[in-house]
């Protein structure tokens, strides 16, 4: 079978100082154009893939079998990837995607929650999680001894859109780099306090109402806010390295933002609006001698696809492969 993940955006962490018992709580939103995985039953373990995404997919067939002894004989063919540490969620939608194969091949039926438990995913926030399952918008409702709760789902609006640069800069905390981080950052009670208001009162409202330039300014907000959870650990409200991109987007575009650790930037814009403000961020980057991708990024409102592939099609894919 063939799966079919979304990338995700990853819009802020609200409360690091579980002022409430509830620890984080992430926001943000599925965009097109992740993962591709082909997968298919075999007689031994067999990985097309490079670097951490062959890691990511061996540790993923591995936790399932361990969990429910559905063995380790795969063909695992990455098609298409994310790139690592940029941003946009790679590992969470690499492994969901390995598990729900195997799952779906062995007849297994279980909530995105059991799967992500399953292969130790969600345990700072759930936006990778339920953009995986759902798309769109979501808010999770924060760390509290597992997996976090869906609290918030919604259609990202067709007519917008996010202009993403993704700079050739370092790359973002890994995992294991992240840990230390994540288990001593206490945040600010009052910045949590703002932020909440400015989610329930503003953004969202916002959204419901298509109405652009109110979510974007909210959104700008939020990004700075959460920023100051975290300027101890990365130089300031965002990385030092990003900021004058970030000051490009900010005066063209209706909201922006560093996904995550970065380094990947984007801007809200109207979609209509992609290829006049791309050759704008084209020529800024060139003037101040700066390297990146810039690309539009595409919400999206569903989540992994599955292509079902008959047996026979899956055996003639291998016999041409030399499998």
């Amino acid at each position: 079978m063939l799966i079919r993940t979304p990338r995700r955006l990853h819009l802020g962490l609200i409360d690091p100082s579980a002022v409430f018992g509830r620890r984080f709580g992430s926001l943000g939103v599925a965009l097109e154009g992740g993962y591709e995985v082909r997968i298919i039953e075999s007689d031994s373990m067999e990985i097309a893939a490079e670097g951490e995404d062959r890691e990511t997919v061996e540790h993923a067939i591995k936790r399932m079998n361990s969990t429910y002894e559905t063995g380790v004989n795969y063909v695992v063919d990455v098609k298409k990837t994310i790139p690592r540490h940029v941003g946009l969620g790679s590992t969470t939608q690499l492994s969901l995607a390995i598990g729900l194969g195997i799952a779906r091949l062995n007849g297994l039926k279980m909530p995105v929650e059991e799967l992500a438990r399953t292969l130790g995913r969600g345990k700072n926030g759930g936006t990778g999680i339920y953009t995986f399952a759902y798309g769109g918008f979501v808010i999770d409702g924060g760390v509290k001894g597992d997996i976090p709760p869906l609290i918030f789902r919604e259609d990202f609006p067709e007519d917008w859109a996010f202009l993403l640069i993704i700079p050739e800069l370092k790359p973002g905390f890994d995992e294991e780099e992240e840990k230390p981080v994540m288990a001593s950052v206490m945040g600010r009670a009052d910045v949590a306090m703002e932020i909440s208001h400015r989610i329930l009162l503003g953004l969202l409202p916002a959204l419901k109402e298509r109405d652009l330039k109110t979510f974007g300014g909210h959104l700008s907000a939020i990004q700075r806010l959460v920023g100051k959870h975290f300027e101890a650990y990365q130089g300031g409200e965002f990385r030092e390295d990003v900021r004058l991109i970030l000051d490009f987007l900010s005066e063209k575009t209706y909201g922006f933002g560093q996904s995550s650790w970065g380094p990947t930037v984007y801007g809200l814009i109207r979609k209509g609006d992609f290829q006049r403000l791309s050759a704008e961020a084209h020529d800024f980057l060139k003037e101040h001698g700066l390297k990146a991708k810039v690309e539009l990024g595409i919400p999206r409102n569903r989540g992994a696809e599955i292509v079902e592939e008959s047996a026979f099609i899956e055996r003639l894919i291998r016999n041409v492969s030399g499998d």
